[in-house]
């Protein structure tokens, strides 16, 4: 009836234990969800620097668009000063109308006036962009930041199911040399049927917990202790079920020579003795733990690497950026030397007419000098008539 009782308190323990470890398992699978949705959100970003290339493909469309602009302004301009120097060659009286250099002033104007507008289109979408760009850094950041707030979370939390292990042992293992009384004479452990309810709910994770508060329970004072330190530092995982069972016999087989040697018959076995079943639950829960960290460090890889190539993206961002500057303020000078060309043709044409007004104003002297010289020459030629 006693070995009843303390086989039903102990059923009522490991249930606590595993209520327990439900609910941890619980807290990791928020954890896995949260950074799922991390990663989600990592792939939004990526889409959004996705976008943020298309719209930089089209920026440079509208660039080359302007390109092409500018050279076909500089081409009818070319033209312009080719027919107006042809004009003035062939007629040397002739001079450019007022109206048509007005007209092709205002025209030039107007596609410079596009120009500018273009330009300032650019300048401002190039702003907009640079905007953009630092908005998706500081997400990025923040992304960041709650991923390693959530790492530290998980970490703490299995500080604490640790911990929390450590203490339920502790309690535990005062009734543990009445536990070991379940040992057979031959120097085997019973076997345990497992519930039906712990066989349907049995996932890797709360085996592997279970296991920890069961092997310390089967534990005697002290020995508990020294058997949770190793563990917590980090027992070897090639520790398997034989080499357990051979130990466990060899001690049982000292503790009856030792109770038949003396006057007294020891009830109970010593307090040494270990349960070999948990440590080989105990192995399979670290092989699922390396996994779930060999996991995690793969999700954190891989958001390292999207990290990367967002940066790269943003080099090369960068890059186009200051080439479309560079090329937008060559387009400037260029229109600053088309400004001072047209200025320069404005003075040689002032200086043209001039120079075609002088000659004229000379030629109609000329012709009225020569005049006067003839008349004289006729009166003369008559005066000498007549005195003949």
């Amino acid at each position: 009836m006693k070995q009843i009782e303390i086989c039903q308190e102990e059923n009522k323990i490991l249930d606590r234990m595993h209520r327990q470890k439900v609910a941890e398992v619980e807290k990791l699978t928020q954890t896995v969800r949260e950074l799922e949705e991390s990663v989600l959100a990592g792939g939004a970003a990526a889409n959004a620097v996705r976008d943020y290339q298309r719209k930089v493909q089209e920026m440079n469309e509208e660039r080359k668009t302007l390109n092409r602009e500018l050279g076909r302004a500089k081409v009818t301009a070319n033209r312009v000063a080719v027919v107006v120097a042809n004009e003035w060659k062939d007629a040397n009286d002739k001079v450019m109308p007022v109206k048509q250099w007005l007209e092709e002033r205002r025209f030039l104007q107007g596609e410079m006036q596009q120009l500018r507008d273009k330009l300032a289109t650019v300048e401002r979408t190039a702003k907009s962009e640079a905007q953009l760009k630092e908005k998706y850094q500081l997400r990025l950041k923040v992304l960041e930041e709650s991923l390693r707030g959530n790492s530290s979370g998980s970490s703490r939390s299995t500080a604490e199911g640790r911990s929390m292990n450590n203490g339920s042992s502790r309690r535990q293992s005062l009734g543990g040399v009445d536990n070991i009384s379940k040992l057979t004479s031959n120097g085997f452990l019973p076997k345990r049927t497992p519930s039906p309810q712990l066989r349907s709910s049995l996932s890797s994770s709360s085996i592997l917990r279970s296991a920890k508060g069961t092997s310390k329970s089967f534990d005697g004072g002290s020995r508990t202790l020294e058997r949770s330190k190793t563990l917590l530092r980090g027992a070897p995982q090639s520790y398997s079920f034989n080499q357990s069972l051979e130990e466990t016999k060899e001690r049982e087989a000292d503790d009856n020579w030792k109770g038949n040697s003396g006057d007294k018959p020891n009830d109970f076995p010593p307090a040494d003795t270990e349960d070999s079943i948990p440590s080989v639950l105990y192995d399979l829960l670290q092989k699922e733990v390396v996994a779930l960290r060999k996991a995690g460090h793969e999700k954190d890889q891989s958001l390292k690497d999207k990290d990367d190539a967002i940066e790269m993206l943003a080099r090369k961002v960068d890059t186009l950026t200051k080439a479309m500057e560079v090329e937008a303020k060559k387009m400037r000078r260029e229109v600053a030397s088309m400004e001072k060309e047209v200025a320069a043709m404005r003075v040689d044409k002032v200086q043209e007419n001039r120079a075609k007004r002088f000659s004229n104003i000379k030629g109609p002297v000329n012709s009225a000098q020569n005049q006067l010289i003839s008349g004289r020459n006729v009166t003369q030629r008559g005066l000498t008539r007549s005195t003949q």
